[in-house]
């Protein structure tokens, strides 16, 4: 079955249909999600809320808007950089110990092979450098567009080209 059937049936709530893309997508959104919380629980909780969410809203989505799995990537990503911002995950990890910071440090390399599930780390290699650090940003560690911006001190104006643009060649190479 083609993507765009499973999706239609997806929005029809068949749950063969729900079964076949948390499947396809689960690893991924789990990767994601796990990048900007770095709990596993808390990332495993955030990907069955999203699988719900999307379920629930899967009327709101539409190819002419973009691809499925980007617009999956996208509220998976906004959930878990929301559960970072929230009262109760930051007062969670006030009293985080040593070895999570060192297992970040120690861990923390571009593009986690967590998040390739899809493979989309070939892609993102082929990119320019300066592409390649405001994806990884953006979307690998959760970053908002103006913490790339101070992060890699250039105007917000910038960032959001780059990525624009960045986004916009990825999309060429996947069409090919």
């Amino acid at each position: 079955m083609q993507l765009e059937q499973l999706v239609s049936k997806f929005q029809e709530k068949d749950v063969k249909a729900f079964e076949t893309l948390y499947n396809m997508y689960s690893e991924s959104m789990h990767g994601v999600i796990f990048n900007i919380v770095r709990d596993n629980e808390i990332a495993e909780e955030l990907m069955q809320d999203v699988f719900v969410k999307v379920w629930h809203k899967s009327d709101t989505y539409s190819v002419k808007k973009g691809r499925f799995f980007t617009w999956i990537l996208n509220i998976a990503r906004n959930a878990a950089i929301d559960k970072t911002r929230s009262k109760n995950f930051k007062n969670l990890n006030k009293n985080l110990n040593a070895d999570f910071f060192v297992d970040i440090l120690q861990n923390n390399e571009s593009l986690d092979n967590k998040t390739d599930a899809i493979g989309i780390t070939k892609f993102v290699t082929k990119l320019a450098d300066k592409c390649k650090q405001v994806i990884e940003l953006l979307y690998f560690k959760g970053y908002t567009q103006k913490e790339a911006s101070k992060t890699l001190e250039m105007p917000i104006g910038t960032i959001k080209t780059r990525n624009r643009q960045c986004i916009n060649e990825l999309r060429t190479m996947l069409d090919v």
